[in-house]
């Protein structure tokens, strides 16, 4: 993996952060930019967050109470996707990490 690619990787994670809402939107120049780690635990507490919701709506649904069945299924289709989007940024993260691992010093 090149240099290039591992830059790409990261404006790639950096946007699905700024669109799943985990990154603050950078108006002022002067703001410190997010380290990576920050970024990727953001991540990971906004996609539990959205799967604690999604079980919240289900078991609200299944007791009887006044929830749409839609709003239920959105939230469950939510979570589900960003939980998709973070196990491939994992995934791309170890095939990165074993890639520099491979290369000769």
């Amino acid at each position: 993996m090149t240099v290039d690619k591992v830059n790409h990787l990261l404006r790639e994670m950096r946007a699905m952060a700024m669109q799943a809402g985990a990154l603050p939107k950078e108006s002022a120049p002067t703001a410190k930019p997010a380290g990576f780690g920050e970024v990727l635990k953001n991540a990971v507490d906004n996609v539990n967050r959205q799967q604690l919701q999604a079980t919240a709506l289900q078991d609200a649904f299944m007791r009887g109470e006044d929830v749409p069945l839609t709003e239920v299924v959105v939230s469950m289709q939510k979570a589900r996707v960003s939980f998709e989007a973070v196990k491939q940024v994992r995934n791309r993260l170890l095939e990165a990490y074993q890639e520099i691992a491979r290369m000769q010093v």
